[in-house]
């Protein structure tokens, strides 16, 4: 069986719901020469996968492409190519991935998992049933941020363009917030921790903020994040028009719902674009987000431009020009706090995958020892 260009580049093509563009058409053209078949992965489970393609939704063995990697394992999003005729089907390689949201693993190894692809939107998710963790959500926003900078190590190492994927803040359950004023505040309090990021508060029980919400994914791909309990089932049954995901009661003691999601799912919106689901995130640990972590931290960033010292680390160095921002108030002592532990731990990350980096991390240490020894040698002999 074999597929023209001209095939899979046509307007009508059966996978343009799915996202299918002339670009991706481009990528897919040498294996289309194969005889292979373009596909999109809407879901993922026990190493296979399924795919939907212009013959329709077929069931694949992941265990083809690199299994030993975790950040080359076939994930939700994906665009691959399948061999129609194989028995049984397996995915034969991933195309080079726009964009992706990856966070660590909580093994000893430290590895990425990559829990969506070639997204366009990465929707945070936030429920306003319980009070807000702004430390939980500058986490998720330096991961979000840093979808785009880390892509390229996630497909064949192919330039894929000028590709984003944009971060959106939803405080769900805007319903049990019927004070506007009050919610106006919650909506200020985000804004102050996400430069840039819009902040939309949706309810899907009295549909506020629910048009907003589906004009903005009414094209490309988003992905649906945030803890069990926020609403993003809900809110996905209430985009599709149908309860197509099973949703549970969240607890009234913390707002928890019980993982009725088990597995990313990729759905096609009614009215244009696609949505993926998730699982509720207990955990969300930094993979590669440095350049996420200056961003939603960009006010930082800027006043250690005028600090006295290039390495200032901002602890106790005078002309300190972050510190003098906490005692005059315009910087809260929290959000630098936050700042430095996003630091060391993608840091740490990094130096764990990183010998070279490792081997300066312990020459550093090693430095700054011995310059605080000599510190306080200098101290006792003047106290002497």
């Amino acid at each position: 069986m074999s597929f023209s260009h001209s095939r899979i580049s046509s307007p009508s093509h059966a996978l343009t719901p799915y996202g299918w563009d002339d670009d991706w058409a481009a990528a897919f053209a040498p294996f289309a020469e194969q005889g292979l078949l373009p596909g999109r992965v809407v879901r993922v489970d026990r190493g296979q996968c399924d795919v939907v393609t212009p013959d329709g939704t077929l069931r694949a063995d992941t265990a083809f492409v690199v299994p030993r990697d975790p950040m080359r394992i076939v994930c939700t999003g994906d665009w691959v190519a399948v061999d129609p005729d194989g028995d049984p089907q397996f995915v034969r390689t991933l195309l080079p991935r726009r964009t992706a949201f990856v966070r660590s693993t909580s093994s000893q190894r430290s590895e990425g998992q990559v829990l969506a692809t070639n997204i366009d939107h990465i929707v945070i998710c936030v429920s306003l049933a319980v009070e807000l963790d702004l430390g939980r959500l500058e986490r998720f926003l330096a991961l979000a941020m840093s979808s785009t900078a880390g892509a390229a190590l996630l497909g064949d190492g192919a330039d894929t363009g000028p590709y984003e994927a944009h971060p959106l803040v939803l405080l769900t359950k805007a319903d049990l917030v019927p004070d506007p004023v009050t919610l106006t505040h919650l909506v200020e309090d985000i804004e102050r921790i996400a430069p840039g990021v819009q902040v939309l508060p949706v309810s899907s029980a009295t549909g506020e903020g629910v048009d907003v919400f589906g004009a903005i994914v009414g094209s490309g791909t988003s992905v649906l994040l945030g803890t069990s309990g926020a609403g993003k089932s809900t809110l996905a049954n209430t985009l599709l028009g149908e309860d197509v995901m099973d949703v549970r009661a969240a607890r009234d003691v913390d707002g928890k719902g019980r993982h009725t999601t088990t597995t990313r799912n990729l759905l096609v919106l009614p009215g244009g674009g696609v949505l993926i689901d998730t699982p509720g995130l207990r955990g969300v640990g930094l993979w590669d987000a440095e350049s996420g972590v200056g961003q939603v931290f960009s006010e930082i960033e800027d006043l250690a431009g005028r600090c006295r010292f290039q390495d200032c680390a901002h602890e106790s160095e005078p002309g300190c020009a972050v510190l003098a921002a906490i005692e005059d108030g315009s910087l809260a002592e929290r959000r630098l706090d936050s700042y430095r532990k996003l630091l060391r731990e993608n840091h740490r990350i990094a130096a764990k995958t990183d010998a070279r980096l490792r081997s300066e991390t312990l020459r550093e240490w090693k430095r700054r020892g011995a310059e605080g020894r000599a510190a306080m040698e200098m101290k006792r002999g003047r106290i002497r």
